[in-house]
């Protein structure tokens, strides 16, 4: 395995750019997530001068920022510039063979490995500001610190899908009616639903002695099943841990912990004496070198849930609050697991054994520099994908990539509901998790705006998609696949002098293909 200095190397041997003149390039990425790593990549392979506009200081995204347990679904399905990064993953441990389980740092240096010896340029620090667009075409992005990057080609591959907003492309976000698209998974789900699991399961009461709501529950109107909202499934931190005790670091106590925070916590443990084990309320898969990726796992975990519903909309201040409020809720869920007596004993002395790892993140105090943004703002584009795209109508005629993976939407709200005998009990609503053997393609067009929207901007990761047609494209395989082809169709675009509209796209599918990309079921 080679040494830490080596990938250090490689990353300073990239060319970082701090000027902040008017510049031009062939093509512009705008986020550094997986997705815009492969795009650009691409773009620049083909011969193509590529710009990489970061609002933060690392690449890879969520694949780097704690996401180290892949969700991979079939992986015969995964290739070109996404399998060249497990295969990296796999070279950095001395291996040949893909591999999907990985410590995050791993992952960041694969990403730079991935750019070696191309023309991409990384601009780190770079917050969109605004666009300049001449009719449905733009001409450049603006950042807050008035750097100005032209370009023939826009590419957006943030989680947030801020350049499309300002380039004034339509979009939603939110949960659709059942009706809108014919979905039987849309909007607020009649709960418990058999779809999906993180539910309670059991009776427990949301109000305090006086009858007041506890905290942790929705205390608005939750709808009515089938009816759309703008309820936006929760997104959490996946923590990268370790128990380790050489490499362990004290996970940080919360500010201001409040022990009533977490009294639906307590009642629901009580009613469940079966819960004995962390591993019961949070998923703790392994990692290399004795560390483990925490994920959600159960009705009240990781997830935060309904905290996180004005982020799609929100300025990035405003945006910076909602991550704080997640880093607190994070914080507080592990302090209360260690510390309040309500866990059970052997509960509190394995949760006190785990802590960060010291050797991750270690410019951010070891924690997680990327929140799990699993949906935002979604484009409606050139083509909608919907829950029929991955059950049903899965073949498709401009494929640029297969997914294998199913239906996934966490839960999205947390609210009390009466039952027939007139008690009370708690609810989450949201959670989709439908598994389906065949495997779809996505098409180019969910890639696209509308042509009179915009003609030079490709989304692949604010994919034009409904909320549940977006469950099984959100998986960062799938982000990098649509990356890599994003990349080549820019230059296409470019070498054609065409909109990204009018792309050849058999040329495209060949292309792609002798590049190694999946593009048939």
């Amino acid at each position: 395995m080679r040494s830490w200095s080596h990938w250090a190397f490689c990353l300073i041997s990239i060319l970082f750019c701090t000027v902040t003149s008017d510049q031009s390039f062939d093509v512009v990425v705008y986020g550094a997530t997986a997705s815009g790593v492969t795009a650009a990549a691409a773009a620049a392979k083909e011969g193509f001068c590529v710009a990489l506009v970061e609002r933060g200081r690392h690449i890879g995204g969520m694949v780097s920022g704690g996401l180290g347990w892949t969700d991979v679904g079939d992986p015969s399905v995964i290739g070109g510039s996404a399998l060249e990064v497990f295969k990296l993953i796999g070279k950095i441990y001395g291996k040949t063979e893909p591999v999907f389980h990985f410590e995050p740092h791993v992952a960041e240096a694969a990403f730079y490995e991935l750019l070696q010896g191309t023309s991409v340029k990384i601009f780190f620090d770079r917050e969109i500001k605004n666009v300049t667009m001449n009719g449905a075409h733009v001409e450049s992005i603006i950042t807050t610190d008035g750097s100005v990057y032209s370009a023939s080609i826009f590419i957006d591959t943030s989680y947030e899908g801020d350049l499309l907003a300002l380039a004034q492309v339509e979009y939603t976000f939110g949960r659709e009616s059942t009706s809108q698209y014919n979905e039987t998974y849309a909007g607020r789900l009649k709960e418990p639903s058999p779809w999906g699991g993180h539910q309670f399961n059991v009776e427990v009461d949301p109000h305090d002695s006086e009858g007041r709501l506890l905290p942790l529950i929705y205390d608005g109107d939750a709808g009515v099943p089938g009816q759309a909202d703008k309820k936006v499934q929760a997104y959490n931190f996946r923590m990268c841990l370790t128990n380790n005790q050489s490499n362990r670091v004290p996970i940080p106590p919360p500010k201001n912990y409040d022990p009533k925070m977490w009294e639906i916590f307590r009642r629901y443990l009580a009613a469940k004496p079966s819960i004995k084990s962390i591993r019961q309320v949070m998923s703790v898969s392994p990692l290399p070198n004795q560390k483990s990726d925490v994920n959600n796992n159960g009705p009240i975990s990781t997830d935060v849930i309904g905290w996180n519903w004005d982020y799609p909309e929100a300025n990035w201040t405003d945006r910076e609050v909602i991550w704080e409020a997640h880093i607190q809720y994070t914080k507080s869920f592990f302090y209360f697991l260690a510390n309040d007596p309500a866990v059970p004993q052997e509960m509190r002395e394995e949760m006190r054994t785990w802590g960060l790892a010291k050797d991750e993140f270690v410019d951010t105090y070891n924690w997680p520099n990327q929140l799990y943004v699993r949906e935002a703002r979604r484009m409606i584009g050139e083509y909608i994908m919907t829950q029929h795209d991955r059950i049903e109508n899965n073949t498709k005629p401009d494929s640029i990539g297969v997914g294998s993976y199913n239906i996934d939407t966490h839960n999205a709200q947390r609210f009390p509901e009466r039952t027939d005998s007139g008690s009370w009990r708690t609810l989450n609503d949201g959670d989709v998790e439908r598994i389906f053997k065949q495997h779809f393609q996505i098409p180019y067009r969910c890639l696209l705006p509308k042509r009179q929207d915009c003609d030079n901007l490709i989304v692949p990761v604010c994919v034009s998609a409904s909320h549940i047609g977006y469950g099984p494209i959100r998986l960062e395989p799938q982000y990098m696949i649509m990356g890599q082809s994003s990349g080549v169709a820019a230059a296409f675009a470019i070498r054609d002098n065409v909109s990204v509209h009018d792309v050849n796209i058999n040329a495209l599918q060949q292309r792609l293909a002798d590049l190694g990309q999946i593009l048939n079921l």
